[in-house]
């Protein structure tokens, strides 16, 4: 499996144009020229997360590498104004005015007066963090977040301001809607806003645009493989994820377990990160249009219910039916060299909240190579009790002797789970809000409730709260495998020094 270490380099310790130009700045050298180990990078207000592979480099080489060669970076051309004209009025609006003790017009004047800066990009693809938003106007956020926050609401939290390209649940406050779209995967450029843009809202009536269809990945190139009999619970098509674009906030995605992924993949004699079906809790019928050679390994869905990693013919005509997993959530199917589809940004694996792709439906077919004169085979896969998973952890960034023995001490049960991450009851960790920051995969993330949530591939790049840990890269791919009702268990069991921070 692939290991990933993260170092957080931190520019200063507050929100202002000065400390984010040098964000901006280093930023952008590393993008002129990134180095080969660097596996992403997301700017935050005020530091960078540069995600590194641990088979090259490690954080004091990292370390040294920034030093040298990010502290004298020069300076970058001014970017262009960029205009966003936004519909102001409803949501939130009178209760901020309400709340700050001005009328109406006085918030929409005062929130469109000052020219923004975007300090980064996440939470969701092209979601903007900008600031700085003037005194008078600022509040805390909602001591309730929506369900559902309307797509391109222009929203408040604190010194920060935003636009939330798709909907999706949120906690600022809404002002308006903003009238041009700043994310669309159909246009050449997907993202209005980076880090470093100038931007200014201006106020005007119009009709808010709909949100784009989903781009769609799957194409009619090769042999006509498998046909989706249903689309059981949520099929996806996954390679090893989208590298490199963490900074326009799109989702790694990929599987939620590499290493069954990577076993099902080996078994055919593929790259390690070739396309396979990721097949989660209730598996498809899958029918054989061809003679073909699959390979299944997971703990999900299987031919017998049981764990399961072997290679094995499909004759033509033949339908696939598998059952239920009793330990895990998930299992890989592949076949040699991979499925066809499309790439986007580099990688054909679906980004559901940036319309990237789509899970397989009834009628789908799969395209790919037949694979001639393979032969079955198969591998012992790892054990794994469904009753309780005990998961290794790496000090997070804001980490501390309480909060790391809050987690450590206590025993949780996974709530809602899905490809975002899991929630954990059953126990109070230690937490709270943050400067938004980027969050790496396996970030343990505890707002001030103390109810903690374990983020995996689909997890949003940027947020604000504390990260006490960081479950180890070796472990990652038992989370995946984790349902709601499982029972959690954290153990400190980072030897090597796979996350650190420090000043520039």
């Amino acid at each position: 499996m692939r290991v990933l270490g993260g170092v957080y380099l931190i520019f200063g310790d507050d929100v202002s144009p000065q400390t984010g130009a040098r964000v901006w700045r280093a930023a952008q050298q590393i993008e002129a020229n990134p180095p080969v180990w660097i596996a992403d990078w997301i700017p935050g207000y005020n530091r960078i997360f540069i995600e590194y592979d641990a088979s090259r480099t490690n954080c004091a080489r990292v370390l040294r590498w920034a030093r040298r060669s990010l502290t004298d970076a020069k300076d970058v051309p001014e970017r262009e104004l960029v205009e966003v004209p936004v519909s102001y009025g409803g949501y939130d609006l009178p209760e901020v005015a309400a709340q700050t003790g001005l009328s109406e017009e006085e918030v929409v004047s005062l929130h469109s007066s000052p020219e923004y800066r975007v300090y980064a990009v996440g939470f969701t693809p092209g979601f903007p963090f900008m600031g700085l938003v003037p005194e008078q106007i600022r509040l805390p956020r909602r001591p309730r977040p929506r369900l559902r926050v309307p797509h391109l609401s222009v929203a408040m939290a604190g010194q920060q301001t935003g636009i939330y390209p798709q909907e999706t649940p949120g906690g600022w406050h809404i002002l308006g809607r903003a009238l041009v779209r700043v994310y669309d995967p159909y246009r050449t450029e997907p993202f209005l806003l980076e880090p470093g843009d100038r931007v200014r809202f201006v106020p005007r009536e119009g009709e808010v645009p709909a949100p784009p269809q989903p781009v769609e990945l799957l194409r009619e190139e090769g042999r006509p493989l498998l046909r989706i009999g249903n689309g059981g619970l949520l099929t996806l098509l996954v390679d090893g994820g989208r590298y490199r674009q963490g900074r326009y906030g799109l989702a790694r995605s990929g599987p939620l377990d590499p290493y069954s992924h990577a076993v099902a993949n080996a078994l055919l004699g593929n790259r390690r990160d070739a396309p396979a079906l990721e097949i989660s809790l209730l598996a498809p019928e899958l029918e054989a249009l061809d003679d073909v050679m699959v390979a299944l390994a997971g703990y999900g869905p299987s031919t017998s219910g049981a764990p399961e990693a072997r290679s094995f013919m499909l004759r033509k005509g033949e339908v696939l039916k598998l059952k239920p997993g009793r330990q895990g959530a998930r299992s890989y199917l592949a076949v040699a060299r991979g499925f066809d589809a499309a790439e986007f940004l580099g990688s054909v694996s679906p980004d559901l909240k940036g319309r990237i792709g789509r899970p397989l439906a009834a009628g789908d077919v799969l395209y790919g190579n037949t694979g001639k004169g393979l032969l079955p085979r198969s591998w012992e896969m790892p054990a794994l009790t469904a009753e309780e998973t005990t998961l290794r952890v790496c000090p997070g960034p804001q980490a501390s002797e309480e909060s790391l023995a809050a987690l450590t001490g206590s025993l949780f049960t996974v709530g809602k789970a899905d490809r975002m991450g899991l929630r954990l009851g059953g126990a109070v960790a230690l937490g709270g809000e943050v400067t938004s920051e980027a969050i790496p995969i396996g970030a343990i993330q505890v707002p001030a409730g103390g109810e903690p949530l374990l983020l995996l591939a689909d997890r949003g790049t940027v947020g604000g709260y504390a990260k006490p840990a960081i479950v180890h890269p070796r472990d990652l791919w038992k989370a995946g495998q984790l349902r709601e009702g499982s029972r959690v268990r954290f153990e400190l069991g980072c030897r090597e020094r796979l996350f650190c921070s420090a000043e520039l």
